[in-house]
């Protein structure tokens, strides 16, 4: 070590020795990277900076989340679809195992917290009274997990490591304790770091804090010391991947890729980010500032920037740029305000999103959402295309809003879902700082702003410390943005209902359309030119508002989205006599709402079956890219091989409700018509309810409603033929269904009952399926159905074994009167689920049929079913079938191959390619929501 090094450190720690009430943390410690482990001894200082006597100190031990597959860790990524900790081997795994510990140089009693074993439970022989300090010294080892659980552990070029140190928890009037969820953000409190770190020569050491360099004995000793640091993040490998990059104020340290830029535009980037910053907030306290990848990587600017570089429509300096900007201002905040951002996340995501906002809006200002892609002749019309970037925050927020699946600010970040965790919240408590600002004013609201980060950097802090500082400086009422806007998950939503002209003046009838009172901002424009705008305020119900005429031609609320709003399409009203306030628009696809416009999309399909041939369609809508409460479709279509005119149509309301276990009642009627064998067609009416029910949490991805409707079919019939109740009937049905899609269980069930005027009938479809230990899938399928009466004749109404005759016709077949061809051999599993055709095919009086599959070998699997059918005046049959199946995306693309069954060994009979069985959907709505697991 160089003098000057062991200089620094002396000063460092007389520092540290006159801060006696800053916890303090020693740590001797050793890699050995043929085993993945770090033998630590440390050293921790204790300070109880509280008024309570302590009785047991915890340390939260997060490497230990990584140990087994019943961890909060584990749990937590299975909830978002990723199970390679859950199956991960051994040697990949992370844990801690410990020599010994003392406390003030005893031994005491110590356990991992039960259902926690990533928190650690000291037990004190005698009470810390407050302001006291004591030492716990603790030898343990470290093995290290692998990175691809979190991005933080052993990766392909050596370690990248956090959380991998014993880190006392915090006490503020209660222990604040916390497993790791992959969430970045363990609460610590301000800590005088002296860690000496032995490593191979052949690896070297970059970290957030400052660090010294020696060799000795075969291996590099590295001394690294911090003050008041909550973090403390090791980057260990056999080449340097950190740059430097130097800025007036600061140095960043950081091993983002900035390919295409070079060094000096990276500087000139930063160096305005920084200022930018500081500006807004204060100084930073630190002369460095340490940006890694994996974490950056884990908090990216969401959009099509995400694209890679040669499909995206933004130049590679504004994705640096952003990316950085991004990474940069909420590591400023993080290292400065020390929240818990577990329970207290808003103001810091808030402030950060805030920052975004305003950066774009100086430096980008005419950027537009698409980038690029908005001056393609075949796209700039759209008013998408025209949409800036800075847009994309409210609109965020009305994507999960209208689909009341938004979640309150103040939500604890563990209980969001994904989306609301990583995007749609982050927006609106930014949002909500514009529109806190907009409405105290500029200074009071940036005057807050530094008064709190200077009273509060580098403390243990909350967001009640900033509500009373703004608060302190304004008369007006702020309980609607704190009790309101942050505590809960209301919905601002105001509309002009009449505008009047009197003389040179205006009058504005507004209306409170929800429960939420806010402030609104009401325009006066001149097209789309602002005149003057207007704070209103105490709209609990309506409120008529008085403007000068001026030159004005239109009113609105809301105009600049300076405030997220759940509608903004009923916000405006012209002054001019037209016959209609919105003009209708016609728009090829969709495209968000023009409030300008009535606005009717129109959509050219493609689809395909064997009797219509291609089917050629133009879906008219008027469903935006944000949803509406009414929606309706028309969608005549041309049949190529039949050549006839057939569609469909559909009109739907949506009601949500928000204080009940019901989530929403979707009721409308449905019809279309299509055929159903060579030149026969069909035409189905179908009026129903469906009422969805609320997952008791938005992080579950289970589904459960009750679906009330009444089919209606009419059929053609050859010509000659005689009708039966087989062409024209009407059934009544009345479905539950659960599922719950958990990627490790997997649960559904549904419970029918059918009605018509001959027959009734109750079933039950229960599934089950699992994947083992060893990551093997095991599925599992029970089907019962009975006849409560039956007075049909023929097998039409009748359970199927191996093929459903789907009378309701809801089942995507692409042949569905074929007995040969490729088209007889789809496989939907419904009613018997039978891969092979058997002799007896339907049961009149009732069914039983078990279905099983067993992984062999990843997407290969076994198949066995077993069913008993009866039949009216016939023996139970007992039916059997096994093969193998290709499960390659289940439900969606799979392949079955019978071996043996009542026929005998079917892969020895002739024709076997005929016996295969595939399944295969092109229903969109069957993938997006395979594909959305987990995110809304």
């Amino acid at each position: 070590m160089t003098r000057l090094g062991y200089i620094c450190i002396w000063i460092f720690c007389c520092v540290g020795i006159c801060n006696a009430q800053m916890n303090q943390t020693k740590i001797k410690a050793n890699l050995d990277p043929t085993k993945d482990l770090l033998y630590i001894q440390q050293e921790t200082k204790f300070v109880n900076t509280s008024d309570s006597v302590l009785n047991q100190i915890y340390f939260h031990n997060w490497t230990n989340s990584f140990k087994n597959n019943k961890t909060p860790l584990a749990k937590r990524l299975v909830e978002d679809f990723k199970k390679q900790l859950y199956f991960a081997k051994d040697e990949d795994r992370g844990f801690t195992s410990f020599k010994n510990l003392t406390v003030n140089y005893e031994a005491v009693d110590f356990y991992e917290k039960e259902g926690q074993v990533d928190i650690l439970e000291v037990q004190l022989k005698k009470g810390l009274q407050p302001k006291d300090s004591l030492l716990i010294n603790v030898t343990y080892t470290v093995k290290i997990q692998n990175s691809k659980f979190t991005a933080y552990g052993k990766t392909d070029s050596g370690y990248h490591l956090r959380y991998w140190y014993l880190a006392p928890a915090v006490f503020d009037t209660e222990w604040q304790l916390m497993s790791n969820l992959n969430l970045n953000d363990l609460y610590e409190t301000p800590t005088d770091f002296t860690i000496e770190l032995g490593i191979p020569n052949n690896y070297f050491l970059e970290s957030n804090l400052y660090q010294y360099e020696s060799e000795k004995e075969g291996q590099k000793n590295y001394v690294i010391v911090g003050k008041e640091k909550t973090d403390v993040i090791l980057s260990i490998n056999q080449t340097k991947k950190f740059k430097t990059f130097k800025t007036n104020q600061l140095n960043i340290y950081s091993d983002v890729s900035h390919e295409n830029i070079t060094t000096e535009d990276c500087e000139s980037i930063l160096e305005r980010h920084v200022s930018f910053i500081q500006k807004y907030l204060g100084n930073y306290p630190y002369k460095e500032l340490y940006i890694d990848e994996a974490t950056q990587g884990k908090n990216p600017v969401y959009g099509l920037n995400q694209l890679p570089s040669f499909l995206s429509p933004f130049e590679d300096r504004f994705n640096w740029d952003l990316n950085m900007f991004k990474a940069i201002s909420y590591q400023f905040l993080k290292n400065t305000f020390l929240l818990n951002t577990r329970d207290d996340h808003w103001f810091l995501d808030g402030l950060q999103n805030y920052l975004m906002l305003e950066y774009v809006e100086r430096f980008y200002p005419d950027k537009k959402l698409l980038g690029k892609v908005s001056d393609y002749w075949l796209v700039r019309t759209y008013n998408l295309a025209k949409a800036k970037f800075n847009d994309k925050y409210h609109l965020a927020h009305q994507f999960i809003s209208t689909r009341f699946l938004d979640q309150a600010l103040k939500t604890p970040v563990d209980s969001l879902s994904n989306f609301n965790m990583k995007i749609a919240n982050k927006y609106k408590s930014g949002l909500g700082f514009r529109y806190l600002k907009a409405y105290v004013g500029d200074s009071v609201f940036d005057e807050s702003i530094q008064e709190y980060y200077f009273k509060n950097k580098l403390s243990l802090t909350d967001s009640k410390e900033f509500e009373n500082i703004i608060r302190s400086k304004t008369e007006k009422d702020l309980d609607w943005f704190f009790n309101d806007f942050i505590q809960t998950n209301k919905k601002i939503d105001y509309t002009i209902k009449a505008v009047k002209e009197e003389n040179d003046s205006i009058s504005v009838l507004i209306k409170n359309k929800r429960n939420f009172t806010a402030p609104v901002l009401l325009y006066s424009l001149n097209d789309r030119n602002i005149i003057s705008k207007k704070w209103v305020t105490d709209i609990k119900d309506t409120a008529t508002v008085t403007l000068p005429k001026g030159t004005s031609n239109k009113v609105a609320l809301n105009y600049e989205n300076l405030y997220p709003e759940l509608n903004t399409s009923d916000n405006w009203k012209s002054l001019e006599k037209k016959i209609f306030n919105k003009p209708l628009k016609f728009t090829l696809m969709k495209d968000i709402e023009d409030p300008y416009y009535n606005q009717i999309y129109y959509q050219p399909e493609v689809s395909f079956n064997l009797y219509n041939g291609l089917i050629l369609s133009t879906k008219f809508h008027n469903r935006p890219i944000i949803r509406k409460n009414f929606e309706f479709t028309v969608a005549p279509a041309y049949a190529t091989k039949s050549k006839n005119i057939i569609g469909s149509f559909a009109f739907i309301y949506n009601q949500f409700f928000e204080k009940t276990n019901i989530y929403r009642l979707r009721y409308g009627v449905t019809g279309l018509t299509f055929d159903y064998a060579p030149n026969l067609s069909y035409r189905s009416l179908i009026p129903f309810v469906n009422m969805e029910f609320k997952r008791k949490s938005l992080r579950s991805a289970t589904y459960e409603n009750l679906v009330a409707r009444v089919v209606n079919i009419d059929k053609d019939v050859l010509a000659g033929n005689v009708r039966s109740d087989e062409d024209t009937y009407s059934v009544f049905s009345l479905n539950y269904n659960y599922i719950d899609p958990n990627i490790i269980d997997e649960v559904r069930y549904n419970f029918s009952f059918e009605y018509a005027g001959n027959f009734s009938k109750l079933a039950a479809d229960i599934r089950y399926r699992a994947l083992t230990k060893t990551d093997t899938q095991l599925d599992f399928r029970l089907f019962a159905g009975t006849f409560l009466n039956n007075r049909t004749t023929g097998d039409y109404f009748s359970f199927g074994l191996d093929f459903s005759n789907d009378y309701l016709f809801q089942l995507d077949y692409f042949g569905r009167s074929e007995d040969t061809g490729i088209f007889s051999q789809q496989f939907i599993i419904a009613e018997g689920g039978f891969k092979s055709v058997l002799p007896t095919r339907f049961a009149n009086q009732y069914m039983i049929a078990f279905n099983s599959s067993i992984g062999l070998w990843k997407w290969v699997e076994f198949y066995n079913d077993v069913a008993f059918l009866k039949n009216r005046n016939n023996p139970v049959f007992f039916g059997y079938n096994n093969g193998i199946r290709l499960n390659f995306v289940h439900n969606i693309l799979e392949l079955y191959f019978p071996l043996y069954s009542n026929n005998g060994w079917e892969i020895a009979q002739p024709g076997y390619g005929e016996r295969i069985r595939f399944t295969f959907t092109t229903q969109f709505e069957a993938i997006f929501n395979f594909i959305r697991r987990g995110v809304f």
